[in-house]
């Protein structure tokens, strides 16, 4: 499974923080290996899990889709057990097993009772380790990624969000389609897929997460009974990405056309990058936000409109995404510039109260889901080496002034667009014209 793109704003902050008075406990082995857990003893359910720091912007160059191709493969058969051993062996008892693969990560996971979490540590333990990538197994599984890149191909909200990256981030990793194309899983070689495996599939780039119903002291002591064999290593290394403005339209036969504008934003190591995150909530990202009442409700120019913060280790991504009447988009466009030039000149009290109040609430609910809380945890440590304390975020949030947002707005939406649009596409104004009416 991969991680197409991203369905709610990731609010982030990067700075030193106290554990006091949390429940998430991490502790570093003799090998090199983080063990986190964040506690949840009203649960009844565990998460166990391996959050590796490797995705698509890891690949070898001749490569494109092997983290995702290796991600398919570890569920595939080890020395011990069969693909459907696997599977029996979570399932049997009611548990979830499942992953996904990113542009800077990677994670193996498993939703099940408390009972069974040695067993599930060990299973995934298994996958890592013995996993034995038959050439049979391989050469059908090839065909069965290769039906999932048609899948995406078919489905243009999605595919739409990697015409984006290709277009942000021309010639580079980052701009590459986390599924790759079929050309190259049709031709990688076992051996290169074992190759990347080892290379990548290490300590210095795995954490062992636990949430729920789990003590510390518990997957700490499965974690040097069924983990301490990985190798050591050092976390893997990235080439700078450099965002790029573009434009790139592909033509579609469809009823609707799929829009997009993207700005380069804020990273995940960048102090104000949470601000990032309120302005797309603000701008976007609710029926009540700002687009979605100017551009659906009041004028129906749209079925759906949202913006989008992407924040990733070294850039990051302000996305607005539309789909629309091919006939509408002539009206469109004007109207989307408009709204994006007046976020920097005025906002008021009100919605941005309204985008702190659903920012808080996101983050608050998100602690009820035992799989939320693994998957905020895993990727903090991975990339900070440490939790951010969900209090710590929201104090953050709430203390964002108007002023703040809208110099982030000005920041953003001052820089050159990335224009990309999937669909009938003949009644779009030229990138030129989009551009300039920003600027104006």
């Amino acid at each position: 499974m991969a991680y197409y793109h991203v369905y709610s704003t990731v609010y982030i902050i990067s700075h030193k923080v106290k554990l006091e008075n949390m429940t998430v406990q991490i502790t570093t082995l003799a090998n090199g290996l983080r063990v986190a857990t964040d506690t949840m003893l009203e649960a009844e359910s565990v998460v166990i899990g391996a959050w590796v720091g490797v995705g698509t912007r890891h690949e070898p160059w001749r490569a494109n889709g092997i983290a995702h191709m290796a991600e398919h493969m570890m569920f595939k058969g080890t020395k011990k057990r069969s693909a459907y051993a696997i599977s029996k062996s979570i399932e049997k008892n009611g548990g979830v097993m499942n992953a996904h693969t990113t542009r800077e990560e990677t994670a193996y996971y498993a939703r099940v009772l408390p009972e069974d979490t040695e067993r599930t540590a060990e299973i995934i333990a298994d996958m890592l380790l013995r996993s034995v990538f038959d050439p049979k197994e391989l050469d059908r599984e090839r065909q069965v990624i290769i039906q999932e890149i048609g899948r995406d191909r078919d489905t243009p909200e999605d595919y739409i969000f990697d015409l984006m990256h290709e277009t942000a981030f021309p010639k580079q990793k980052m701009g590459r389609s986390i599924l790759g194309t079929s050309e190259v899983v049709e031709r990688v070689p076992r051996d290169e897929l074992v190759n990347y495996v080892r290379k990548n599939y290490h300590t210095g780039n795995i954490v062992i997460v636990g949430t729920g119903k789990i003590a510390h002291a518990d997957l700490v002591a499965l974690a040097r009974r069924y983990f301490s064999r990985l190798p050591s290593g050092k976390p893997a290394k990235i080439d700078n990405a450099k965002i790029k403005k573009g434009d790139l339209r592909m033509n579609k036969d469809s009823e609707q056309l799929h829009l997009m504008m993207s700005f380069a934003a804020p990273g995940l190591h960048e102090t104000n990058a949470h601000v990032a995150g309120l302005l797309a909530t603000l701008l976007g990202g609710t029926s009540s936000s700002r687009l979605f009442q100017k551009v659906r409700e009041k004028r129906g120019l749209v079925y759906n409109i949202s913006t989008y913060h992407m924040p990733f280790q070294d850039v990051g991504l302000f996305c607005l995404y539309a789909g629309t009447d091919p006939d509408r988009v002539k009206e469109l466009v004007p109207v989307v510039c408009r709204e994006l030039k007046e976020v920097t000149k005025h906002i008021t009290d009100s919605e941005l109260k309204r985008a702190k109040a659903q920012a808080r609430a996101e983050l608050l609910i998100g602690q009820d889901s035992v799989m939320r809380r693994a998957e905020v945890l895993g990727h903090h440590v991975l990339t900070y080496n440490e939790p951010i304390p969900m209090q710590d975020t929201i104090d953050e949030i709430m203390k964002v002034t108007a002023d703040q947002t809208r110099s982030m707005a000005a920041k953003i939406l001052s820089r050159a667009p990335i224009v990309t649009a999937l669909g009938p596409i003949d009644n779009i104004i030229p990138y030129r014209e989009i551009a300039e009416q920003m600027r104006a």
